[in-house]
């Protein structure tokens, strides 16, 4: 990894956690830069602007959901385990301490009604997710209508988890996901 990347990725890293700690319109550059300990100047040379260091944000949030999907599907032993597999991942991720909801929805939320960048950044990510789950329902030849379904279980229990603040939330979706499953 170059120096830039390194200094870049440590920008997203920084600006990451103060946008899904306390919110993107509520962090200023200059919070990013003391935070990070890189200069304003640099910021802005590698982000033109605070939306293009969002929309790298939203790009580094994406793998990271990526890859611990991939992780927790690869784990599972029979293709309808893989399908159930989204569900232990949430369960994991509610369990952490600054679980905060999927950070998708909530930049969506602040920012998506006047920012295209951002909405269609968040659709094209949701949209994935959805594609992932129909090939998964497909491994495990289920009906092809059960992937939306179990879509929205899963987008329902992360705003509910975020909001109760109960990670017991991805259990109930993964029991909802079983019976679907069986029926």
């Amino acid at each position: 990894m170059t120096n830039e990347e390194a200094v870049r990725a440590r920008v997203v890293s920084t600006a990451d956690r103060l946008f899904y700690a306390q919110g993107v319109q509520a962090v200023g550059m200059d919070a990013v830069r003391t935070a990070s300990g890189v200069s304003l100047k640099r910021i802005y040379a590698l982000f033109p602007s605070k939306d293009d260091l969002v929309l790298d944000v939203l790009r580094h949030r994406t793998a990271q959901w990526d890859t611990g999907l991939a992780k927790a599907v690869a784990a599972a032993t029979t293709p309808r385990d893989r399908v159930l597999a989204v569900f232990d991942f949430l369960a994991e991720w509610f369990r952490e301490d600054d679980f905060r909801g999927c950070a998708f929805v909530n930049f969506f939320g602040e920012l998506g009604g006047g920012n295209t960048r951002v909405a269609e950044a968040v659709r094209e990510q949701k949209t994935s997710f959805q594609r992932r789950l129909a090939g998964l329902v497909g491994e495990a030849g289920l009906p092809a209508h059960l992937a939306p379904q179990l879509a929205l279980l899963a987008e329902g229990a992360q705003t509910t988890a975020a909001i109760t603040r109960e990670p017991g939330t991805a259990a109930h979706a993964r029991a909802a996901a079983e019976a679907l499953i069986r029926s």
